[in-house]
């Protein structure tokens, strides 16, 4: 497809939405409607029983769901993907990682989006205080077991689609290593 026009129709410090003119290889033309947002990074806690994940009210869904914590750089910060993923650990769990391994890279919504994030598996956990934004008021963390979060799935307690890419890669390698 060539993109023959581009136009930004909303920016605020956390996105910006554009609509693209395009011709499609038949040359037919087209639009597309994209969000850009920055990448952000997502780390699964491992214990040695399962992870530790956090809850918290997601206001564009209106409603409250568990997740693995996860966060990009704030408007005009900047910086490496590993030490974006131990920021966002300490601040949302109170967690320090000794080890930090990277799964992998993943589009959020590629069909409509240009976020990406990068996973992160986080070992040798110690526990402080969350250090918690304003946004983040509400929030809970608490040690989740593997069986649990397979029957938090099954509820519906865990909807969030990097979450669950993110413990597919998990799963995935694990499965690899064992094999």
């Amino acid at each position: 497809m060539e993109r023959l026009s581009s136009r930004i129709v909303y920016r605020n410090p956390w996105m910006t939405v554009r609509e693209d003119e395009i011709r499609r290889p038949d040359g037919s033309p087209g639009i597309f409607g994209v969000v850009e947002k920055p990448d952000f990074a997502l780390v699964l806690p491992r214990w040695t029983d399962g992870f530790w994940m956090v809850e918290q009210f997601r206001y564009p869904v209106g409603r409250r769901a568990w997740e693995f914590p996860q966060g990009s750089w704030g408007s005009g910060a900047a910086g490496d993907q590993v030490a974006l993923a131990r920021q966002e650990l300490a601040e949302e769990t109170g967690l320090r990682a000794e080890s930090m391994t990277h799964l992998g890279h993943l589009y959020e919504a590629y069909g409509f989006s240009t976020q990406g994030f990068d996973v992160y598996l986080a070992d040798e956990l110690t526990e402080g205080p969350p250090e918690r934004e304003a946004g983040e008021q509400d929030m809970i963390h608490r040690r989740v077991s593997d069986r649990e979060i397979t029957a938090m799935i099954r509820s519906g307690s865990i909807v969030d689609a990097p979450s669950l890419a993110a413990l597919t890669l998990y799963r995935l390698g694990a499965a690899h290593t064992a094999a």
